[in-house]
């Protein structure tokens, strides 16, 4: 009787303490009051028992659920926030999303992604360029040589008296010189018995006309080319920035957005067009100027050959008619 009376004595100090510790953790956790008491006097006498082991245990496994209630809860409108987003703040997103995908803008990287028609212009101004610089190159060198071989062959033959001693003085090398001593020496052949000087002087010059300007063909190859690359790189350039440029724009009315950062690779690959264009033909126009000043010079050093054997085709003619004369005299 003492045994059933204590235990029914903890069964109500349990009951009480349930009671008492119930409310403060149903306001803590934001649930309603009234519900609780109701879930808590369930338990019966013949269950007290089992009850006064573990008091607390059912207070003490309903927080962890309603907190993932709680935290469940605030999920829910962070999953559909980018689908409820403004148009304007679904825009900010992706362009963040491209910026981030942007590799580094580099010219070959550029080149890479250009357009087809962009790419043939570019690989057609960077072939006018190597042809530019290997213009420049050869015609360096072989203005450089004729120059040089000219200018001796002048000196040998300024104390020359007659075409045969200036042949004989040039030897076997070969310069313009050469050609137009050869052309006199052949004038005054075909002319022999002819008493006109001022004839066989008139075709010799002739043939002289005919040598300067072949001359001046030969120094002058290649510097056409250098005038067409420098007068239509920067037009071709412009073509293939306007074809960008346009692809650009299609590219903006299909994006529906006017961001720069969406369109910017596509402008500096078309403008990457227009500065292959210049760096083709500000080199052409600078080396055809410069040619054209030391091709001047050299035709200047030209004429002074035809000159000179001019002189020396004149004093041939001189001496045939003095010896002539002398010859007519002594056998008179």
């Amino acid at each position: 009787m003492n045994m059933q009376f204590s235990r029914a004595t903890l069964a109500m100090i349990s009951a009480l303490a349930m009671l008492a510790l119930a409310p403060p953790s149903l306001a803590q956790q934001g649930t309603a009051p009234a519900a609780a008491p109701v879930a808590q006097q369930a338990p019966t006498i013949s269950q007290v028992p089992a009850a006064s082991q573990s008091p607390v245990a059912p207070i003490q496994a309903a927080p962890p659920a309603q907190a993932a209630a709680a935290t469940a809860a605030p999920a829910a409108p962070s999953a559909t926030s980018d689908a409820a987003a403004p148009p304007a703040e679904r825009e900010g997103k992706v362009l963040k999303a491209v910026t981030a995908e942007l590799k580094e803008l580099s010219p070959w990287s550029m080149f890479m992604s250009a357009d087809v028609v962009v790419k043939a212009v570019m690989l057609g101004l960077a072939f006018a360029s190597l042809v530019t610089w290997t213009i420049f190159i050869a015609k360096m060198f072989e203005l450089a040589v004729v120059q040089r071989k000219l200018r001796s062959a002048l000196a040998k033959i300024a104390d020359a008296r007659s075409l045969a001693e200036a042949q004989f003085a040039l030897g076997a090398k070969g310069s313009v010189l050469a050609g137009f001593l050869a052309a006199a020496m052949r004038e005054a052949r075909l002319s022999a018995g002819i008493s006109s000087d001022s004839g066989i002087k008139e075709r010799a010059a002739s043939s002289f006309s005919e040598i300067v300007r072949a001359e001046a063909r030969r120094v002058r190859l290649g510097m056409g080319l250098l005038a067409t690359i420098g007068a239509t790189s920067p037009f071709v350039g412009l073509f293939g920035t306007v074809w960008g440029i346009m692809n650009s724009f299609i590219g903006i009315s299909k994006s529906q957005t006017t961001n720069l950062a969406v369109v910017a690779p596509g402008i500096a690959e078309a403008l990457l067009a227009t500065a292959i264009g210049l760096v083709a033909a500000i080199p052409a126009v600078i080396i055809y100027n410069h040619f054209a000043r030391v091709t001047k010079g050299y035709m200047e050093l030209v004429s002074r050959a035809s000159g000179a054997a001019g002189r020396l085709l004149s004093r041939d003619l001189d001496r045939t008619h003095v010896s002539g004369q002398h010859v007519r005299g002594a056998a008179e």
